[in-house]
């Protein structure tokens, strides 16, 4: 059975989504308390963590940043916030998802389905080398000789898939159907921020403009 973690303020929103989520089969973990939410959401090993963008005392964009830090446990945003600035920072801090409250039932259980089925045998291999880097799909890392760095489980995939078709352009669409099996429910900035993420972190390890933007084509990793 796979493990959510729901964190949200209001009682009634909460009580709720997680009736839905029990409902539908999952083990649901309700986290009240705000202060050092992030080494709960580690302790508490679960499979996807549900978060609010708005908090008392704190933000849902602040604990994703200091989450990503120590884990890349896929995280949704749920957000009354329709802004673009408010969607592009959660992306950006490491958000896989977002989704605007009040959000329909069965798209949320659409997205988390989505998630699990992302989570293909192939991510079970050994490690993988590109240009003196080693991706290990099972921890969710990228290391050279110097350095080891955390993707999110976005990050992770679109390199993945990438790699696996080096040398060949990756159309958009055919990207945000690997990643979201549905592209009709996804903004198409969300993967623009997604891949731009991935950008700056490959750079981290010396892996400058390795990932080409072929325009009105898609992406070519040579």
């Amino acid at each position: 059975m796979k493990k959510i973690i729901v964190i949200e303020d209001d009682k009634v929103l909460r009580e709720a989504l997680t009736a839905l989520l029990r409902d539908n089969g999952y083990e649901v973990c309700q986290m009240v308390k705000f202060d050092k939410v992030e080494k709960q959401i580690v302790e508490e090993k679960a499979d996807l963590v549900l978060l609010d963008i708005i908090l008392p005392n704190t933000n849902g964009q602040e604990i994703l940043r200091n989450l990503r830090d120590i884990s890349n446990v896929p995280v949704i945003m749920l957000t009354s916030k329709t802004g673009e600035i408010d969607e592009i920072l959660a992306m950006s801090y490491g958000a896989d998802d977002y989704i605007i409250k009040p959000y329909n039932p069965t798209l949320l259980l659409l997205k988390i389905e989505a998630f699990f089925r992302r989570l293909k045998p192939q991510e079970q291999q050994e490690e993988i080398e590109y240009r003196g880097v080693f991706l290990n799909p099972l921890k969710s890392t990228l290391r050279n000789q110097d350095k080891e760095i955390i993707l999110s489980k976005n990050e992770i995939s679109i390199f993945h898939y990438l790699l696996k078709h080096r040398g060949k352009i990756v159309s958009r669409d055919e990207l945000m159907d690997y990643l979201w099996d549905c592209n009709d429910f996804i903004d198409d900035n969300t993967l623009t921020v997604n891949i731009n993420r991935l950008r700056k972190k490959l750079e981290e390890i010396q892996l400058v403009g390795v990932i080409e933007t072929r325009r009105r084509q898609g992406y070519i990793l040579i």
